[in-house]
């Protein structure tokens, strides 16, 4: 015969079981949650706090009077096979706007800035910088993209 205190405790554990998965799930989902949004908040603070640098930038050129120049814009390394990625990075002065075409996300005014690319085929990158006087710069970079 079984001892009647373990069945009653077997028998308690097993009614109980569901809930306590229930609340260990729904406690998971809260801490992924909170761990998501700060995650989301420094990664906000980190974009503004580079806004910031490059509006602050842009005013210390205008300031200074410099004309609008590319400094450099270039692939590294500009030849890579089909599932790599590479850096396309640009240098410009006294602009005021930066755009790249194709687009690539995170461009703005910058002496120095990289940006990571994977294109699928060799691609021409054609980067334009333009001033507060609307007078606008361009220069090419190609990455080519081996089988």
């Amino acid at each position: 015969m079984a001892d009647p205190t373990i069945t009653g405790l077997a028998g308690a554990i097993k009614r109980i079981l569901p809930y306590t998965t229930i609340l260990c799930g729904i406690a998971a989902l809260y801490a992924g949650g909170v761990m998501y949004s700060r995650w989301k908040a420094n990664v906000d603070a980190g974009r503004a706090v580079e806004r910031k640098k490059a509006e602050q930038l842009v005013r210390d050129l205008e300031m200074t009077g410099q004309s609008l120049k590319i400094l450099s814009f270039y692939a590294s390394p500009a030849a890579i096979r089909r599932t790599e990625k590479t850096l396309l990075c640009y240098g410009v002065a006294n602009a005021r706007t930066v755009a790249i075409d194709p687009p690539v996300g995170g461009v703005w005014p910058s002496m120095g800035r990289c940006v990571e690319v994977a294109p699928g085929k060799t691609t021409t990158y054609k980067l334009t910088a333009t001033d507060a006087s609307g007078h606008s710069v361009t220069q090419v970079a190609e990455i080519e993209v081996q089988r």
